[in-house]
């Protein structure tokens, strides 16, 4: 599952545009919303749409995308648990 983290935090960088920001500097633990990165409702759809496109993985709509996108980790598994 590593190289989904590494996926997945490239992506976050990529996709968001995150200035200073590496796939290297977030943690696999790390809060992406709220604190840590400090994304937002737009981001969390932005990134969404890239999941679901590139890892072919629909991404929910409901409550479950706040525990989904609460860190890397917790987006790799369930990326592995969906596909």
């Amino acid at each position: 599952m590593n190289d989904l983290h590494a996926q997945l935090k490239e992506m976050i960088v990529r996709v968001l545009m995150l200035e200073g920001v590496t796939p290297a500097s977030i943690g696999d633990e790390d809060r992406l919303f709220g604190g840590g990165l400090g994304l937002d409702s737009v981001d969390a759809l932005e990134l969404a749409i890239h999941i679901e496109e590139e890892l072919g993985v629909k991404m929910p709509e409901d409550e479950r995308a706040r525990e989904a996108f609460a860190s890397v980790d917790s987006l790799a598994r369930y990326v592995t648990a969906h596909r």
